[in-house]
């Protein structure tokens, strides 16, 4: 089988974007192949956060995580800083990263912009990734597309690691793309962000799913329900195609271009089947939360699989760099 390898930020509560983008993926991916999924909370310090709350972000997010369906007996599932080989295999990493590589990833650029001072851990952010996925010598990585250029990346620094130190060491990671179309936020103008408030929580109430769907963005043109549309400039028929089955899409995209139907009986068809859906979701989640200690067991039992791993690798990275051997 080939080794999988992702990560996902500790921003608390899933939300539709992560799990039509990723986390469904992920899910699959499990029964297919040898997968290592993290909680990437190193990832998370380099922008501004809260302290208080990063330890209880990132149980939530584990959480979340467990009750969409990974299973621990079937994919390897850790917190990212509780297997430090990811920090030190990043520090080693850099000897061979060109900082003009760095500077020139699209997301450096976007968010240094919004930052008086920018900080190092935000230009090397790529580098830790890159850390991530070599570290377990992972061959596949489900990204988006936003991801891609990170991980052409990646696949430069094993390429460079190789070559310097004399050894076909590092497989070059390989894009794993979602199917899934790219998601806009229910505003139909930004990325799907918590932050923005422009998505729905995977387990918020079925009234609080419909009161933040039903004004949701649709095609511009449907200004009156007596206009036709064209679902294929519709966000909203985007998401059912994350949720409603073949005949449905089908049937919504029928009534949008003829308008045969306005766009709140579009929305409530979707509501009912993401309520549906994500029902059984939000009762494992309950479970999960009711039990804490179970999930933190879980992850640590996690960490201790990757670090068996993590430490063999960095054991042979040190060794092919020239390192004195401790004791």
């Amino acid at each position: 089988m080939a080794r999988v390898f992702s990560g996902i930020q500790p921003s608390g509560e899933l939300h539709l974007g992560n799990y039509l983008g990723a986390v469904r993926t992920w899910v699959d991916l499990q029964s297919r192949h040898e997968c290592y999924f993290c909680v990437v909370d190193l990832h998370a310090i380099t922008q501004p956060y809260e302290p208080a709350s990063l330890a209880s972000r990132t149980l939530e997010m584990a959480i979340g995580l467990l009750a969409c369906g990974l299973d621990p007996e079937r994919c390897t599932l850790f917190v990212q800083s509780h297997v430090p080989e990811h920090s030190e295999l990043s520090w080693l990493l850099n000897v061979v990263t060109p900082l003009g590589e760095l500077e020139r990833q699209t997301q450096f650029k976007d968010k240094a912009q919004r930052q008086e001072s920018v900080p190092a851990g935000l230009l090397n952010y790529p580098v830790l990734q890159a850390a991530d996925i070599l570290l377990y010598h992972a061959t596949l990585v489900p990204v988006g597309e936003d991801q891609v250029q990170h991980l052409e990346l990646s696949r430069e620094i094993a390429r460079r690691w190789n070559a310097r130190f004399g050894r076909d060491f590092f497989a070059e990671p390989q894009p794993l793309l979602s199917g899934t179309k790219r998601l806009l936020g229910l505003d139909g103008q930004a990325k799907m962000s918590k932050s923005l408030g422009n998505t729905i929580g995977l387990f918020e109430s079925p009234e609080a799913i419909w009161e933040k769907l039903r004004p949701a963005a649709t095609d511009p043109a449907r200004k009156t329900r007596k206009d036709p549309g064209n679902p294929d400039l519709c966000n909203v028929f985007t998401i059912h195609q994350g949720f409603s089955p073949a005949e449905v899409q089908q049937e919504v995209a029928q009534k949008c271009r003829t308008a045969g139907w306005g766009c709140l009986d579009c929305k409530r068809v979707l509501a009912d089947r993401m309520i549906a859906d994500l029902a059984p979701i939000r009762e494992r989640a309950a479970e999960l939360r009711a039990h804490p200690d179970r999930v933190r067991e879980i992850l640590m039992t996690g960490a201790q699989k990757a670090r068996v791993v993590a430490s063999r690798t960095v054991a042979e990275v040190r060794a092919a760099m020239g390192f004195l051997p401790g004791a």
